[in-house]
């Protein structure tokens, strides 16, 4: 196991070629609809020291990090990057043309909805990328679509500790069908720990990279009381 909390474009270069087994991340994103523009606006009406991003550190840009991605991971194998509607054909076009092969979206149906202008959002989008030739998963009776239900981890005040924490039994099921035991698994977006609970249950190794000191120290708690 290896923590870094440091800004993963930085680590990232010290990795070496073709040695990680499996990536799977829940990167940073620009949340730029209209709608989210105009909630943003009136939230920061009612508190005028409200920040307008979620987090903070949301400026990463696709680009900077899939050719990285693709120099580390080894030939043969595969990369689960989760993204949204609205920066989808970004994420898939940018990875595409640093020489990612894209196999297929998976759909995570979360089972909660969340109101919306048009339809309520209900899932999120697993882009699923493999380096070079065909490999198979593990387990090929697996479903593209994906029902976990979206339970999130609180803090004593109910608030939760972080808004786009992913379940483990998710995590689970990708690692489990893309490396096998002992495996390096990579997550340079952590947040607060969900990769690193399933590659433990799992017995995978993993290497994690947060650069948000306050998340680092969440999931770093956590990990040391399991």
């Amino acid at each position: 196991m290896n923590l870094f909390n440091c800004d993963c474009l930085e680590e990232i270069k010290k990795i070496s070629n073709n040695s990680i087994h499996c990536i799977i991340t829940d990167p940073p994103y620009k949340t730029n609809s209209r709608w989210c523009a105009w909630s943003s606006w009136w939230m920061f009406q009612k508190d005028i020291n409200k920040k307008w991003n979620v987090f903070n550190f949301n400026s990463i840009e696709i680009k900077d990090y899939a050719p990285e991605f693709y120099r580390i991971l080894k030939d043969w194998s595969h990369c689960y990057i989760m993204t949204n509607h609205t920066n989808l054909i970004n994420m898939l076009n940018i990875f595409t043309w640093n020489w990612f092969y894209f196999i297929k979206s998976l759909i995570w149906n979360k089972s909660n909805k969340i109101m919306w202008q048009y339809y309520m959002s209900q899932f999120e989008y697993i882009l699923f990328f493999r380096k070079w030739f065909w490999k198979k998963i593990n387990n090929c009776w697996t479903s593209d679509i994906i029902d976990i239900p979206n339970k999130k981890e609180k803090w004593q005040d109910w608030k939760n500790l972080h808004d786009t924490e992913k379940p483990v039994k998710l995590m689970e099921i990708l690692i489990n069908n893309s490396s096998k035991e002992w495996e390096i698994v990579l997550d340079p977006f952590m947040w607060i720990w969900s990769v690193w609970i399933a590659c433990k249950n799992l017995n995978r190794n993993f290497i994690w990279i947060e650069i948000d000191k306050i998340y680092f120290e969440i999931a770093k708690n956590r990990i040391d009381n399991l």
